[in-house]
């Protein structure tokens, strides 16, 4: 199993960013972060580097489930979604997956969470 699942998307990088937060939103996750990986390696460290955003999602019903199961999960949330401009141009949208995130924990009280969670990212993915 991959630790993500993605997709090239017909959209420009500015609408793939508004599409996936609006898809996201659909099947109950806000984006509560974004980071502009492009602005920040360009200013801590002068790099100039593709569009590149990080966007940590969060549905507070799984994530409360979660961490009422496993009081540290919190290392492991938020769910990031990233949406990146590939070297040759394409916009793509990647989504990871919090079964194969979650399994490094060992506590089989999160699988079920961790399956569903995932099919609600892959369901926002698969719309966009």
């Amino acid at each position: 199993m991959s630790y993500y699942k993605a997709k090239i998307v017909d959209l420009s990088f500015e609408e793939a960013i508004q599409k996936a937060t609006d898809e996201l939103k659909k099947v109950g996750f806000g984006v509560l972060t974004e980071i502009d990986v492009k602005e920040t390696l360009k200013k801590k460290i002068d790099v100039d580097f593709r569009n590149y955003k990080i966007l940590g999602a969060c549905n507070p019903k799984f994530a409360h489930k979660a961490l009422t199961v496993e009081d540290k999960i919190g290392v492991l949330l938020p769910c990031n979604v990233i949406v990146q401009e590939t070297e040759d141009g394409k916009v793509e949208v990647a989504i990871m997956n919090p079964a194969e995130a979650m399994s490094v924990v060992g506590n089989e009280e999160l699988n079920p969470i961790a399956t569903e969670v995932n099919k609600l990212l892959e369901t926002a993915l698969e719309n966009i």
